[in-house]
């Protein structure tokens, strides 16, 4: 399993508006092929900052399966127009949990 984790910068005047919209698109991500799990974080020294975490089976899940559907343009037309720039998307792979 993989993390999908995406740095979204958004005008922080439209937050409640951007929070309703990204619980909107959940569902889409949750019916994607490969998805287990979604969650987004507020930055609270930041605002209008948030980390996005998407757990993925695998990076080809996501950059593929999920990037090239139709339901990614339905994602993208929710959250999308909320974004002040390109999210910064990596992936990264459990090494250890230690409590």
């Amino acid at each position: 399993m993989i993390t999908e984790i995406a740095i979204i910068t958004i005008d922080p005047a439209r937050a409640a508006e951007f929070e309703a919209a990204i619980a909107q698109a959940g569902p889409i991500i949750e019916a994607a092929e490969g998805s287990r799990s979604m969650q987004v974080e507020r930055v609270i020294e930041t605002p209008g900052k948030y980390v996005l975490r998407v757990e993925w089976d695998r990076v080809e899940d996501h950059m593929v399966t999920f990037r090239e559907s139709p339901a990614f343009k339905d994602w993208r037309a929710l959250v999308g127009p909320f974004f002040v720039g390109t999210p910064q998307v990596e992936h990264s792979e459990l090494v250890g949990k230690f409590f």
